[in-house]
C-alpha cells in the first residue's frame, strides 16, 4: 500500500461514549475541532514583554447524516436526566483519523459537553443531516 500525500478529509471516524453507552456515527460529514487557550502576558520593567498561551480545553462541531435514532436518544438521555435529578453527563469523543502512512491514530476529547445543534431538517427525498457542538476538558492522544 502506498503513501498519501496529505489526508483529504474522508480519514475521520467519530464515536461518542457517554454513560456507558457507545454512539456510533457511521456517515459524519464534517468534523472541526480547536484547542481554547487562556494567553497571559507578562511586561517587566528591564526586559521585552513575555507570552504564553495556557491550555484551556477544547472545543469544536460535527456534522453527520441521520442513519439511526442514537444521537437523538443519548439527547435525549441526558435531557431527561437533567430535569429529573439535576445531572449533566459529560462523556468522551473519541476521533479516528487515518493517516497518510495508513497508520491510525485515536483522539479522545474528555470532560466532553455536547450541544445537539442541528436535530436535523426532514423533506421528502433529502438526507437528514444532524449537527452537535462540543466544548472539552482536554484532547488526548490514545494511539
Amino acid at each position: 500500500m502506498s503513501a498519501k500525500p496529505f489526508n483529504i478529509g474522508r480519514d475521520c471516524r467519530v464515536v461518542l461514549v457517554y454513560n456507558g453507552s457507545r454512539i456510533d456515527l457511521p456517515t459524519v460529514t464534517g468534523f472541526q475541532a480547536q484547542q481554547r487557550t487562556s494567553a497571559i502576558s507578562s511586561s517587566p520593567l528591564n526586559d521585552m514583554p513575555m507570552f504564553y498561551d495556557v491550555p484551556n480545553g477544547w472545543n469544536g462541531h460535527f456534522s453527520f447524516q441521520r442513519d439511526s435514532s442514537g444521537a437523538d436518544d443519548l439527547f435525549a438521555a441526558i435531557e431527561s436526566g437533567f430535569w429529573a435529578a439535576g445531572t449533566v453527563l459529560l462523556g468522551s469523543i473519541y476521533q479516528y483519523v487515518t493517516e497518510c502512512d495508513g497508520s491510525l491514530s485515536t483522539y479522545e476529547y474528555v470532560g466532553a459537553s455536547i450541544q445537539l445543534s442541528d436535530a436535523g431538517h426532514y423533506q421528502s427525498e433529502m438526507l437528514v443531516t444532524q449537527a452537535i457542538s462540543f466544548s472539552a476538558r482536554a484532547r488526548n492522544r490514545v494511539s
